[in-house]
């Protein structure tokens, strides 16, 4: 998913299969706005449940926004943060 400015969304891709909940909380974000990650760098844990899970760079880039802080809760889809490739 992109913005319309070539940013393409951080989303928790897979959701747990077992998860009655819609909806989650970022607990930390392991980069932080302006770093360059590579694709399928881990960049926060979420928890859902009380089962904590990474969320993963869907492309090369740099982080430049984070929409969703530590521990700012989020219902499934929402965007956690931006990347630019």
């Amino acid at each position: 998913m992109t913005d319309g400015s070539d940013r393409v969304a951080v989303t928790l891709e897979e959701w747990p299969d077992d998860a009655d909940s819609e909806e989650g909380v970022v607990v930390n974000w392991f980069v932080r706005e302006g770093a360059a990650v590579e694709a399928s760098a881990s960049l926060c844990e979420v928890q859902i449940e009380k089962v904590s899970l990474d969320v993963y760079a869907p492309v090369d880039g740099t982080l430049v926004e984070v929409v969703k802080a530590e521990d700012d809760e989020f219902v499934r889809g929402d965007t956690l943060g931006w990347l630019a490739p």
